[in-house]
């Protein structure tokens, strides 16, 4: 009967000294010991703080409130720009820069549209449809989290035009991030100075990232260079609120019965006014160009409920009502 109790015992004391002494030298075998990110120290703890994760390089922009969109008085200004408060109760990582034929490549494989030049991988990637930019985040995600660089608590997608103009603005309320003027000097695009400013060169192609001044918060080219997908579909009233995200609600329909997503910040072909921090374009997410690309952020997963969201906090799920989800039909706006 003893040798019954005795042996059980054995076999637990030398289970446990597996682990026992140190613990930098006694890593049982079949554990991962691959760094594993952990997501309540994910967040960032100032703007602009930077981190690369799966080898991209991100800036944080930190849980605040702005007014979204452009005022009466500001130059260029289009109908479907009316101003609007919103709040972002969580903090995001941002692409420091937009996303390049060279990341497309390791992350993805072959470019959607060729690559723009021999002479660099670091050109923004081009004729990327919306789709194909959704799936490069979640392949994004996944090697991210596979390396234990990226809690399961969060991912990589595209991020919401609110998220967009909050990280483009980086608190600033003027018509772009560097003022009320913007020259091609500031930033990549061929036309018209926008308000004023001083004549630049006229490029007529897009260049490798970062070649521009970043705003207050490091991010690269928000202005010009190329357009970015955004999450969300095309609604002619901005959405206000908390957490604005319009991805699931369809919104305006376009004069020919289709629907569009939203593309920001201007290119290398177009006019600086089309590069203002407010400025906003429908666009057929199915369709191409060689002037529209994206970037990603790294955003903590929300959990749908049947009351709109539960944004997952640190301290537990907050409820938020989508503020605005209710198709608005009108006619499609000139572009």
């Amino acid at each position: 009967m003893r040798e019954a109790v005795i042996l059980p015992g054995l076999l637990l004391m030398a289970g446990l000294s597996a682990y026992s002494g140190d613990a930098q030298t006694r890593t049982p075998a079949m554990m991962d010991s691959r760094p594993q990110a952990v997501a309540g120290s994910f967040a960032g703890s100032a703007a602009g703080e930077m981190r690369t994760i799966g080898g991209i390089p991100l800036r944080w922009c930190p849980p605040g409130r702005f007014r979204m969109g452009s005022p009466p008085s500001e130059p260029g200004r289009r109908p479907d720009e009316e101003q609007v408060d919103v709040t972002l109760t969580q903090g995001f990582w941002m692409g420091q820069y937009e996303v390049t034929e060279g990341q497309w490549r390791r992350i993805v494989g072959a470019l959607p549209g060729g690559a723009t030049s021999s002479e660099s991988d670091g050109f923004p990637v081009q004729s990327v449809n919306y789709a194909e930019a959704v799936e490069f985040c979640r392949l994004l995600t996944a090697q991210a989290r596979a390396s234990g660089e990226l809690p399961g608590e969060w991912e990589f997608r595209l991020p919401t035009e609110a998220q967009w103009e909050y990280a483009c603005r980086a608190g600033t309320t003027t018509a772009t991030a560097f003022g009320d003027r913007l020259s091609s000097n500031q930033a990549n695009f061929s036309g018209k100075p926008y308000n004023g400013a001083e004549e630049g060169p006229a490029l007529n192609r897009a260049v490798p990232v970062g070649r521009y001044a970043p705003n207050a918060w490091g991010l690269h080219d928000m202005h010009g260079n190329a357009f970015e997908w955004v999450r969300d579909w095309y609604h002619s009233r901005l959405p206000g609120g908390e957490d604005p995200d319009m991805s699931s609600s369809k919104g305006t329909m376009n004069r020919d019965g289709t629907y569009s997503r939203v593309r920001r910040g201007g290119a290398w072909n177009d006019d600086g006014m089309y590069c203002r921090s407010a400025f906003r374009l429908r666009y057929e997410p199915e369709r191409r160009s060689d002037h529209i690309g994206f970037r990603v952020a790294a955003v903590r997963k929300e959990r749908r409920s049947g009351r709109g969201f539960l944004f997952q906090h640190e301290d537990g799920p907050n409820p938020v009502w989508p503020p605005f989800g209710r198709n608005d039909f009108e006619s499609r706006l000139p572009e």
